[in-house]
């Protein structure tokens, strides 16, 4: 078993949603959460805040703030993995950095607590 952990646009859950179902997932999380990453600091924005450029520190300071997103948990069966990495990425990629990321991660075991299955089981 994997656990699938993706950070996705907000005004891009419905399409993760629908994305989830077509792969075949019926259950997973969602978290709202904030963030950001390395690459949204402009060089030539950085270089003014070194020359002293007032402006150029207001537009840096813009860019440092968190922005809003969503946790997507997934724990699917390891051959499904790449099918829901795709499914993923083929409706949130834009080619723009905020995209998101994705991980994956093994999962040693899962129990059902309604039933006590283990492995597997409780999951399909």
């Amino acid at each position: 078993m994997k656990e699938v952990i993706a950070i996705v646009r907000i005004n891009m859950m419905n399409q993760t949603k629908k994305a989830l179902s077509d792969a075949g997932v019926a259950a997973y999380f969602v978290r709202e959460a904030q963030g950001r990453g390395k690459g949204f600091a402009n060089p030539k924005v950085l270089a003014g805040v070194n020359q002293g450029y007032e402006e150029a520190a207001a537009v840096l300071g813009e860019k440092g703030k968190l922005y809003p997103k969503r946790v997507v948990t997934v724990v699917v069966e390891d051959e499904q993995v790449d099918d829901v990495v795709q499914a993923i990425i083929a409706v949130n990629q834009t080619g723009k950095p905020g995209d998101g990321k994705i991980f994956v991660m093994p999962v040693m075991d899962a129990v059902r607590v309604r039933t006590a299955e283990k492995g597997e089981a409780a999951i399909a």
